[in-house]
């Protein structure tokens, strides 16, 4: 009986994961567009056929690499008005510590499939936290959205573009600017 019988880890898996790993890596360092699959079956140690016999594409490799959690932290046992400053610091951690965020939205701005993983995301990921902060629950994709607009849009300025003012910003001065603003989309009343 081999070790892949009684439970060890299957090689199918092991490459697997080192063609991820490697995907992340090569989409984070070159973007979606410049990436290819044979510098990341390289980066694996393996052999192309082998990133399209289990992801059948660039898409799709991009798509399997790119699903990540946001670990997006628990607000229920904040006060409300607290949960803005919160969530901003979070995305700003995220972006700092993850460059396979930051590959996303490079990549989303002009694939749409990087598009729909980036839709897919904050949808499941943030929709919930509006729909719990949101005086009307019905309201809540529209919040989540609006809030999406300050979080990408900032990280786009600061982390893609580069824009000197954005990126020249302390940490808590942009958590300063944009915290009442994600705030105001998470509780206010509607307008």
């Amino acid at each position: 009986m081999t070790t892949e019988a009684v439970g060890g880890p299957r090689r199918s898996d092991a490459t697997k994961a080192a063609i991820l790993e490697a995907a992340r890596e090569r989409f984070a360092a070159d973007g979606y567009e410049r990436a290819t699959i044979r510098a990341i079956a390289r980066d694996a140690g393996i052999d192309p056929s082998m990133v399209m016999r289990y992801y059948g594409n660039k898409e799709g490799l991009f798509a399997a690499a790119s699903e990540f959690d946001l670990r997006l932290p628990g607000l229920g046992a904040l006060p409300g008005k607290h949960a803005g400053a919160v969530l901003v610091s979070h995305f700003l951690d995220r972006w700092e510590q993850d460059e396979v965020l930051t590959a996303l939205l490079r990549a989303a701005v002009t694939n749409p499939v990087a598009a729909e993983r980036a839709r897919s995301i904050f949808r499941d990921q943030l929709g919930p936290i509006a729909a719990g902060m949101s005086p009307d629950p019905a309201d809540a994709p529209r919040r989540a959205a609006l809030v999406a607009s300050q979080i990408l849009g900032m990280a786009l300025a600061r982390y893609v573009l580069c824009l000197p003012p954005a990126v020249d910003m302390e940490r808590e001065e942009v958590v300063r600017w944009l915290a009442p603003t994600v705030q105001r989309y998470l509780t206010a009343e509607n307008p």
